[in-house]
């Protein structure tokens, strides 16, 4: 069977390109013959999965403008559509490449399927601009979503979301991580050693430096920590997005928190491997890869309870789960897990087994 995987950035760092990554090695292992086609991409992919870069502008503005508008762009549709009429089924994982998967069914027959990650809701962006941008990209993926023949989602909680803006019923499939990757007893001495932390405490953060990530939550919550435990360290691994939300960061931080920036995938687990806990300040998800990676490595997570964080993490068990937007109470399950070494033990085991049994 011939399949195409389309997806807007083929990311380190992001989620969809994680999976899409993870799917299509499944596939190939398979027998199936599978292509991956991104706008943008700054990963690969092993040798028996092509990866074709479509192209896209570099500067943020217009590139934002080129993907809400990809639509109306005649010349890529006349140039891009074509090259899909081959393949048996297409996995579009986010707009605007559905446009393309959609053209395909329409003119060839190509099967359309809607690889279902969740859209951030217009709530969740800061200023006018930026949610009228959010809305008017949300009526189109919609509009090309609800013509998908079928629809996977990675959590029961944007199951019900696509649902609830789309009508358009989707199954369950959870995103599996690597655990030949990702596992138990990794040295993380190494990155210890390169940023001089010794044996003091490390609290972990991977993800895009984006508003709703929450890392302006997870820095406040890090400073109360700091008042119980002043040699503790944060280290923020991720890309920078948006310049003023990173001056907004840097002026609430100071030199215990790294911006480690951008890491090889190669060398995540590493990172896993050398904190003590992981923790998240993000208040949207439709999965949340790093927070399951890191319960891989055996390591407890502390983050809030929304989404679809209680599908990934076993509340009292593998991690806590506190109120939403509570600092206080995410500080105060960072020290608890800090200060009591068999309490963090114990649950970094149990959620090691937890992603073994679940997302493996």
């Amino acid at each position: 069977m011939k399949i195409a995987h389309l997806l807007p950035i083929f990311s380190a760092f992001g989620g969809a390109a994680e999976v899409a990554s993870l799917v299509a090695t499944e596939q190939q292992g398979k027998g199936d013959d599978v292509t991956i086609f991104a706008l943008e991409a700054d990963r690969t992919l092993s040798p028996n999965i092509p990866l074709v870069v479509m192209g896209m502008p570099q500067n943020p503005v217009w590139q934002r403008l080129y993907r809400l508008t990809l639509p109306f762009n005649i010349g890529k549709a006349l140039k891009w559509v074509p090259r899909l009429k081959d393949f048996d089924v297409i996995y579009s994982h986010h707009y605007p490449l559905n446009w393309l998967a959609y053209m395909a069914k329409k003119f060839y027959g190509v099967k359309f399927v809607y690889y279902n990650h969740g859209t951030i809701n217009r709530g969740f962006f800061p200023g006018f601009m930026e949610k009228t941008y959010a809305e008017i990209f949300s009526l189109f993926a919609n509009w090309t979503i609800k013509r998908a023949d079928s629809a996977i989602s990675v959590s029961c909680y944007i199951q019900q979301q696509l649902k609830e803006e789309t009508g358009l019923d989707s199954d369950v499939v959870y995103n599996k991580i690597d655990t030949t990757r990702f596992h138990e007893g990794l040295d993380g001495s190494r990155l210890r050693q390169k940023y001089n932390l010794g044996n003091s405490p490390l609290i972990l953060f991977i993800g895009r430096i984006v508003p709703y990530k929450g890392l302006h939550l997870l820095i406040e919550a890090f400073n109360l920590v700091r008042s119980e435990l002043p040699s503790a360290n944060l280290i923020i691994v991720g890309k920078h997005i948006l310049p003023t939300y990173s001056k907004k960061l840097a002026k609430i931080a100071d030199s215990s928190v790294i911006f480690a920036g951008y890491v090889p995938t190669e060398e995540l687990p590493y990172y896993y491997a050398a904190c003590d806990i992981y923790a998240t300040g993000t208040i949207w998800e439709s999965f949340n890869i790093p927070l399951v990676e890191a319960q891989a490595c055996g390591k407890p997570v502390v983050a809030f309870n929304l989404g679809p964080h209680p599908e990934v993490v076993k509340e009292g068990e593998t991690g806590f789960l506190v109120p939403p937007r509570d600092v206080d109470a995410l500080a105060e399950a960072v020290v608890r897990l800090i200060k009591d070494d068999k309490l963090r033990q114990e649950m970094g085991k149990n959620a090691s087994r937890w992603v073994r049994g679940r997302f493996s």
